[in-house]
Formats: C-alpha cells, structure tokens, sequence
C-alpha cells in the first residue's frame, strides 16, 4: 500500500502577477515562506522519497523542503504543470484575446481531440496524468511526496475520482471547485487489493500556514 503527498509549489511570482508564467518564473518571498512551513509539516511524515516537477518554481520549493527532511530531489517532467499555447506565456491575463482562448480551451476539452493552439489539450493532460498515476504505482518506495502545480493536481485528483470514465466537462467541475492553495497537501493511497486502488484521502491541507 503507498500513500502519496501531492504539495503544490509555493506561491510564485506569476500567482501574485499579472502576467502568465513560464517554466523559469520562481518563488516570491511569501512562497519562499510557504515552502518552509510545509517543510518543517513534512519532517512529522514518514517520507521515503521526494519528487518534484522539473519546473522551477517547483524545484525551488522541492529544495526547501529537501534541506529540512534530508531526502534528495527526484525531477520528473511527468508532474509540470499544464502547459498553455504559446499565445498565453507571459502576456498579461486580463489582456481580452488572452482571456477568449482560455474561454475556446476550457470549452473544447469536452471535445476529444479539439485543440486551440500548441496547448496540451485535455487528452494529453489526461494521459500525462494516468502515466503519472502509473510511475507512482511501481516506484519502490510507499511514502512518497510529489511537488507539483494546482492544475495538474487537481487532474490527477479528477482521475482518481472517475477513473477511465473522465469526461472534460467532469474534469472542468474538478478545476472549477477544487481549491488547490499553494503548499497546500493532497494524499492519496493506492491499494493494489481493491478493484479501483486509488482513494483520495486528504484534499489541500494547508493547516501549516495557519
């Protein structure tokens, strides 16, 4: 049986911009101080191994919580976040066309195949996600926590919650009411005994920033 810590990076400077991030934008101090109240949160469990997507704003909180717990950083492409179409990367998001292809993504995902621009579209996200699922089932350790992002958390959680019969408008209700604070902690535990192993036991702790 594993039990799965999925912590979303701490608050990074395109959460408290203007702008859309991408792949280099870091922490800001308050996220730096985030990181280190999940850290100190993480020495109380019992954690084998640390991963953290190669992100980063998700290396940096990774390495914050490295130093505190004394395990080495696992990088893993298979937990960055959603990607977006080149349209969106650092452009403003209240600029109007900025915010009419979120409005044309978020309706195609319940198209299969539909695809705005160059974004990873809801097939991809959902594939990402089961192959991140999958890694987590056969690594060799059970205690394992994850650094990630708000999005591709919560479809993970999406998958979890309706298996192979995920919809786009199911995971769109996921991303809608699903709150995914920074360092906030989601665990999960997988039972390869049980007919559906995954089990959601936990939703976005964030008690360690009081």
């Amino acid at each position: 049986m594993k039990e799965i810590y999925l912590v979303r990076h701490g608050e990074s400077e395109g959460n408290a911009g203007t702008h859309y991030q991408n792949e280099n934008t870091r922490l800001t101090e308050l996220g730096r101080e985030q990181a280190a109240f999940v850290a100190q949160r993480a020495t109380k469990l019992p954690l084998e191994a640390l991963i953290a997507s190669t992100v980063v704003r998700a290396q940096e909180t990774a390495s914050i919580i490295s130093e505190r717990i004394g395990l080495p950083i696992s990088s893993s492409e298979l937990f960055v976040e959603r990607r977006r179409p080149t349209e969106q990367i650092d452009q403003r998001k209240d600029d109007p066309s900025i915010m009419a292809a979120e409005e044309a993504i978020m309706q195609s995902s319940s198209v299969p195949g539909m695809r705005f621009s160059d974004e990873e579209n809801f097939d991809d996200l959902n594939a990402r996600s089961r192959a991140a699922l999958a890694f987590l089932e056969t690594h060799p350790k059970d205690k394992i926590l994850v650094v990630t992002h708000g999005v591709f958390l919560r479809n993970i959680v999406a998958q979890v919650i309706f298996g192979q019969d995920l919809k786009g408008e199911d995971c769109g209700h996921v991303l809608n009411a699903f709150i995914a604070s920074n360092t906030g902690i989601t665990v999960l535990r997988f039972d390869p005994t049980l007919t559906k192993p995954w089990k959601l036991l936990t939703w976005n702790d964030h008690a360690h920033l009081g």
